[in-house]
């Protein structure tokens, strides 16, 4: 009997313990959520305001796609140097937040197709009396750390010339050291400094020359076609209802956004 009694917590448990299982596979909330790799230090399209809340044009755009897809966006900041292996490790679901579209980048994931313009630009002080991208040489440079400034540095023939290049974590740090004069320039994305330039106006000025034109789009990881075209689906119809021109007026005052 109390054999018998044994048997049957064990198959009672082991019941239980799928039913639990099963629920919290199905349970829904995990299975509308949709985790989105940013950083948060990449104003204006994502970053943190002055009550710690990410904001930005990516987040409200990323926030709004979702919402089409019947999901709730989640944004977690991440190590920019390692956003693939976040994406491909499934921590995230997405890297959106100025995500350059590069053929390197194309062999990690896939991408939506290109939602902004965007340029490497230089940027240096108002004081300076650097002008053009001869005038690197000798100079240090500063970037953010496996970056598209980095390859957009790296393509061009005045790397060469150039004294120095430090590598930061993000843009802020690399400005921060830029008006203390740690470096004498910082490679950079246009939107980023352009947003920089309006707050802090007399600060900085651009080189006359830009490094790179460029486009971002969002990283889908790979093998996941099925997310990737309920993405664009939902992108496409932001532009179709004007969603996406709103949310960039917001941000930009006009709209930029790529149909």
């Amino acid at each position: 009997m109390k054999r018998l009694a044994a048997m049957a917590l064990v198959v009672t448990a082991a019941i239980s313990l799928f039913t639990g299982c099963s629920g919290s596979k199905s349970g829904g909330a995990e299975s509308t959520k949709l985790v989105i790799g940013i950083d948060d230090k990449f104003a204006p399209l994502g970053f943190r305001d002055d009550k710690n809340e990410i904001v930005g044009f990516d987040i409200d755009y990323a926030r709004s796609a979702a919402e089409k897809m019947g999901k709730t966006a989640e944004f977690q900041p991440i190590d920019w140097q390692t956003k693939e292996s976040e994406l491909n490790s499934g921590r995230i679901d997405l890297i959106w937040n100025g995500y350059t579209i590069t053929d390197e980048r194309k062999g990690k994931v896939l991408f939506t197709k290109p939602y902004l313009k965007n340029a490497q630009v230089v940027v240096t002080l108002a004081k300076s009396n650097l002008t053009k991208l001869d005038d690197l040489t000798g100079k240090v440079v500063g970037l953010q750390s496996l970056s598209s400034a980095a390859d957009a540095l790296n393509d061009n023939p005045v790397k060469s010339k150039i004294k120095t290049v430090t590598e930061y974590a993000d843009n802020v740090l690399a400005l921060s050291d830029l008006k203390i004069g740690r470096v004498d320039a910082v490679v950079i994305d246009e939107v980023v400094i352009d947003y920089y330039m309006s707050k802090e106006k007399g600060t900085f000025k651009l080189l006359d020359e830009s490094l790179a034109p460029e486009e971002y789009g969002v990283g889908v990881k790979k093998g996941n076609e099925a997310l990737l075209q309920k993405l664009q689906k939902a992108l496409d119809d932001m532009n179709q209802d004007g969603t996406a021109a709103k949310i960039s007026e917001k941000w930009f005052g006009e709209n930029k956004v790529l149909k």
